[in-house]
């Protein structure tokens, strides 16, 4: 698996507002981004079930500023987390919660 690829396929489904989640990558990037969006009290330590359960529990509490900022809240939404768990996932979600170059797809 390469990161930037699960990096990139999240801002385009935020910046197009169009297709779902597809898979841990995307949804531990994703949760790295709403903990530095949103303040959303998320670990990458969280596995799967948890890390959802623990967005769900605050996405009444986020303030979207944005379009993709709320499709990025409708994206998890309706996703159901695979097994998927591994040392990538938790190197997406570092990379979300420390994003510097929000929405942008190509970065040098």
């Amino acid at each position: 698996m390469v990161p930037s690829i699960a990096r990139q396929s999240v801002i385009i489904k935020c910046n197009q507002q169009t297709s779902v989640l597809l898979g841990n990558y995307e949804f531990y990037y994703l949760a790295g981004l709403t903990k530095k969006l949103f303040g959303f009290d998320l670990s990458e330590d969280l596995e799967p079930v948890a890390m959802l359960e623990q967005i769900h529990a605050q996405q009444d509490t986020a303030n979207p500023s944005n379009a993709q900022e709320e499709y990025l809240l409708k994206l998890v939404k309706n996703y159901k987390p695979l097994e998927d768990y591994n040392e990538q996932t938790k190197e997406l979600f570092r990379w979300g919660e420390t994003e510097e170059h929000l929405w942008k797809v190509n970065i040098s």
